[in-house]
């Protein structure tokens, strides 16, 4: 298994416009991979949210059951890989993960943007997800500032803590 193909792909295909997962099938099939490094050129910022069943103020409790509504943000700039939608039912024993929801913007700014408004369109019942705390980090000074690394949630517990507790009241 390829995590990066797994987890990152869509970041990098809104980025270079490479559809890394095609290029993996074709070589798998023995056709040549038609691409040179020098081909590949990067434009813009793109950010992944992962949209996941669960509850941010109960410490990530998982959140299984009915999909009642799944309506997914559109529109330029915004990608929605997922195999959700109403009428599914999100079952206890595997990831919670919904969606990965991509934005692409000329810059960070614009992806920022972007993923704010896709999150404040995107309209899940049944299920308690992440979106609401996902939104919250967007709008957060420190991320729109690049100051994060991958222990900022857990070094933010007074104020995301708080956040995280406010997230689980609406």
């Amino acid at each position: 298994m390829n995590t990066r193909i797994q987890v990152e792909h869509p970041v990098t295909e809104e980025i270079t416009g490479v559809d890394l997962v095609q290029l993996q099938l074709w070589v798998a099939a023995g056709e040549p991979l038609g691409i040179e490094q020098r081909d590949v050129r990067f434009t813009g910022h793109a950010i992944e949210c992962r949209i996941t069943a669960e509850l941010p103020s109960a410490g990530f409790r998982p959140s299984p059951g009915l999909v009642s509504r799944w309506e997914p943000p559109e529109g330029e700039g915004v990608r929605l890989d997922s195999h959700c939608y109403s009428g599914y039912r999100v079952p206890p024993f595997y990831d919670s993960l919904l969606a990965k929801l991509i934005t692409h913007g000329a810059d960070r700014d614009e992806a920022i943007l972007r993923m704010r408004s896709a999150l404040d369109r995107f309209d899940v019942v049944g299920v308690d997800t992440s979106i609401d705390f996902l939104a919250c980090i967007m709008a957060h000074p420190d991320y729109r500032a690049g100051r994060v690394n991958t222990r900022w949630v857990e070094e933010q517990s007074g104020a995301l803590g708080g956040l995280v507790t406010a997230v689980g009241a609406k």
